[in-house]
């Protein structure tokens, strides 16, 4: 269980930390793999009704692609930490002073003499035992447990959101101005997430910016390129 917040006005944005990378990572794999799908297809040459096509179908599917890959991936992070846990419940069961000492020399690692950290460790065990080697000698917490469904389920919002916005570009961008309006449209709505995204962490809002921008646009010419070059759909 969380515990109160030692500074309740400027709390720690770690907590944040799950579902802001599934969501971040959703909207960016949106907005880049449709603008890229839609600039490639429309370089090649094709009627704009192709192209609407080929956004829609790239947003259903990468939506469903990003919420299948996320609760698998996150599906097997969460199967190794039960794994990990139900093996430090056993050993805590077959050899609790086994476990102690080790608990002890973790604290002594960390700057506490032997005796404090032996101290500690006792106490800590006594009130509970699974918690503390879980936190300490496995580094996991409630707070960054993986959790497969929030992951899923936020990556596929967060993807046909960011992914409907080069599609409506397109839609209503005049005869003739397709690529050039979806990627002034991509790349500022790039900014706008890299913004959003550090924000949100309380990371540094241009680095931040800066590097899905120029990700995002390297990913939109390589695409737009295999399309010009080759005058078939990517």
């Amino acid at each position: 269980m969380t515990g109160p917040s030692a500074h309740p006005d400027d709390p720690h944005y770690i907590t944040r930390s799950g579902w802001l990378r599934a969501a971040v990572l959703g909207a960016n794999d949106g907005i880049v793999s449709v603008s890229s799908l839609i600039v490639g297809v429309a370089a090649a040459g094709p009627d704009p009704k192709t192209v609407i096509i080929a956004g829609i179908a790239g947003l259903t599917a990468g939506a469903m692609s990003m919420a299948a890959g996320e609760y698998v991936s996150v599906s097997s992070q969460s199967d190794t930490e039960k794994a990990d846990i139900a093996r430090e419940k056993a050993a805590l069961r077959d050899d609790p002073e086994t476990e102690l000492v080790e608990l002890a020399a973790i604290y002594r690692e960390r700057g506490l003499s032997e005796a404090t950290a032996m101290q500690v460790a006792r106490e800590l065990t006594e009130r509970d035992a699974l918690g503390a080697h879980v936190r300490d000698e496995l580094g996991l917490s409630e707070h960054l447990a993986a959790n497969p469904l929030q992951a899923a389920f936020t990556s596929a919002a967060t993807f046909s959101a960011a992914a409907a916005i080069p599609l409506a570009a397109a839609w209503f961008a005049p005869d003739g101005t397709v690529i050039p309006v979806v990627l002034v449209v991509t790349v500022a709505t790039l900014a706008v997430l890299g913004a959003l995204g550090a924000k949100a962490g309380a990371a540094p809002v241009l680095r931040a910016s800066a590097r899905v921008v120029v990700w995002g646009v390297f990913a939109m010419a390589v695409t737009a390129g295999i399309g010009r070059l080759f005058g078939v759909s990517v």
